[in-house]
């Protein structure tokens, strides 16, 4: 009998545990189904179809038609032939004035930058930090341009603040082609909001060091500096690479500064640059930066690879230099430009070209910056104004071609030097 009633029990735990199983089989198939139901609507939203509501979200539907007719045109090819660009791939909100009161004339500065699909991620942070337009150049090759196209297109219609303010160019060989999306659901997949995007970009992210491209293909960073300036209206132009960030407020602090100067040709404002260890949080202020360069988490730009490259900044003197305690941006000393000196500064969108012959790495920017010398150009450096790189630049961290590259490109910058003196016949000046 007692027996019995053991094994009886045992019947009744076992079904209940049996009745619980089922229970979240059945629960767990009607998520997945659910969530099922989701991907398929988020998809239909993105690019039409029965599960979308007609003229929901006209839009998104423009954008979408304009990112259509981006493509459609088959881009263009850079003066080399070996690239093919595709301006304006997405417009924002700011740019094509979809918005009350976004009138590109009133802009008077712009930040420009360009990257691969690896880097990408760090626009989120960059555009929180920056909070006015901002002009991307993407450069893409095999499977990644499908894959820059998609996720450019996911982060224009999921993210409000990219839709408002981020302009995308896309830049790829000659031999390829970008193409609309609408067949690419792999890349969709799990993509519900803004937030779910770049979190995919940046597990997509850093799949090469610096510059080593898949299949030795050449990054070419000076005609995406080009293209990035080129995609924005603005008076004034900051460009930086995508791994890097400008002091807070900047935007407004310079406005402010330049509405009180009369407008000059022949200047540019340098904006000093430095590298923060990986693990710190990136200053705002110059108060907070120069804290940490005094406890050696922040330091130089390039101080290992190449001190004189950005020793002619004088950082004792600008991390010295009074600041008013009202925050004001104002111009701290004017300097000469000096070999091997390559600056980050604001300019005025006449400013020359950046050269692209010059591509990987190497010499890109100090041929610019020797140009503007060459030019007359002045070089002011601002009292507060900063840019901080991600990360400590060190040797090892370099692709294999490294030293390549750069005896490449300085047999190329002499013949760049020799140019000068034919494109500025009256200037005195050398580099």
């Amino acid at each position: 009998m007692h027996l019995s009633k053991k094994c009886s029990a045992f019947k009744v735990v076992l079904s209940a545990l049996l009745i619980v199983a089922l229970l979240q089989l059945i629960y767990l198939s009607f998520l997945s189904k659910f969530h099922g139901k989701q991907q398929r609507y988020r998809y239909s939203e993105l690019f039409g179809g029965s599960g979308a509501k007609k003229n929901a979200h006209p839009e998104k539907n423009s954008r979408k038609e304009r990112l259509r007719y981006s493509l459609s045109t088959g881009g263009i090819f850079d003066n080399s032939g070996q690239y093919r660009v595709y301006k304006n791939l997405i417009k924002s909100d700011f740019t094509t004035n979809e918005k009350p009161g976004s009138d590109p004339s009133s802009n008077i500065l712009a930040l420009a930058t360009h990257t691969t699909i690896n880097n990408l991620h760090y626009l989120e942070s960059l555009l929180e930090r920056w909070q006015n337009p901002i002009s991307v150049a993407i450069f893409a090759h095999g499977q990644d341009v499908k894959f820059a196209t998609a996720l450019v297109y996911a982060l224009s219609f999921f993210c409000p603040h990219i839709q408002a303010l981020v302009d995308f160019h896309l830049v790829c060989l000659s031999g390829e082609m970008a193409s609309f999306p609408e067949q690419d659901r792999e890349h969709f997949a799990g993509l519900e909001d803004c937030a779910s995007v770049f979190s995919r970009l940046e597990t997509h992210g850093e799949k090469y060091k610096n510059y080593a491209m898949s299949g030795n293909i050449s990054y070419p960073n000076n005609l995406l500096r080009n293209i990035a300036r080129g995609g924005t209206e603005s008076s004034y132009i900051l460009v930086i690479d995508m791994d890097m960030m400008p002091s807070a407020d900047l935007h407004e602090q310079f406005m402010a500064m330049i509405s009180k100067r009369e407008p000059t040709s022949d200047e540019v404002f340098v904006l000093p640059a430095f590298e923060i260890r990986h693990a710190r949080k990136m200053p705002a202020t110059k108060a907070e930066l120069v804290q940490l360069y005094q406890v050696g988490e922040v330091r130089p730009f390039y101080e290992e690879l190449c001190p004189r490259c950005q020793a002619p900044t004088n950082y004792s003197q600008w991390v010295n230099s009074h600041v008013r305690e009202t925050g004001t941006l104002e111009v701290a000393y004017t300097l000469t430009w000096v070999d091997p000196w390559e600056p980050f500064y604001i300019g005025h969108r006449s400013v020359p070209l950046y050269d692209e012959n010059f591509k990987q790495y190497g010499f890109n920017r100090i041929s610019q910056a020797c140009e503007l010398h060459v030019a007359g150009y002045r070089f002011s450096v601002l009292s507060t104004a900063f840019v901080v790189h991600r990360g400590f630049k060190i040797q090892g961290e370099f692709h294999a071609r490294k030293d390549e590259e750069n005896k490449r490109n300085r047999v190329l910058f002499r013949n760049f030097k020799e140019g000068l003196k034919t494109k500025y016949p009256s200037s005195a000046r050398r580099c």
